[in-house]
């Protein structure tokens, strides 16, 4: 018997999320047990479609941090993947600043070890900014495989409401290859 391992998928609102439910499928056929956690506008975005991604990966859908005294929902995460993340999500997680659920999710799983991807989705004028630099490189500082540039997500112009392209499958080959290099003994790594 084969135990699936547990992906904490992280989605902030960008465009992209409306693809979630394909990106669940695709990671449940590589093996993960996917649990899906929303910022507040995520998840308000795809208001119609929670009860259904909900049933796609038999756990709730989280948006919001759980009441003192609730027991956690989630099984203990192998791997996160924090795709699409905005803007305003990667400075937040940088600089620590967890008032919204999935960042608090990703800034504690750096402190348990655990392997995180996350992939950046932005316009150009948003990158320009010179917090945006200095976030991407905090979070590396902190062992995170940022995906950005020709290895992940390329920003276009301000403007239009959503990438020409964004790379999931890329986002899930890395998240792949975390978890396998974490998972390996130490004496292959």
């Amino acid at each position: 018997m084969t135990t699936r391992k547990t992906l904490y998928l992280l989605c902030s609102a960008a465009p992209p999320v409306f693809d979630v439910a394909h990106v669940i499928e695709d990671a449940q056929s590589r093996g993960w047990d996917v649990c899906l956690g929303l910022t507040p506008t995520a998840a308000h975005w795809v208001a119609g479609s929670l009860d259904g991604l909900a049933a796609l990966t038999g756990h709730p859908v989280r948006w919001q941090y759980k009441l003192p005294g609730e027991p956690d929902v989630w099984p203990a995460a192998d791997a996160l993947l924090f795709a699409p993340a905005t803007f305003n999500s990667l400075n937040a997680w940088a600089l620590g600043l967890t008032d919204r659920f999935v960042v608090g999710v990703a800034a504690e799983a750096l402190g348990k070890g655990t392997p995180v991807v996350t992939m950046p989705c932005l316009n150009a004028a948003l990158a320009a900014h010179p917090q945006f630099d200095q976030s991407l490189a905090a979070l590396r500082g902190a062992g995170v495989s940022v995906l950005y540039g020709e290895q992940g997500f390329t920003p276009g112009p301000a403007g239009p409401d959503a990438p020409a392209h964004y790379p999931w499958p890329a986002a899930l080959d890395a998240l792949d290859a975390a978890a396998a290099a974490a998972a390996a003994p130490a004496d292959l790594r």
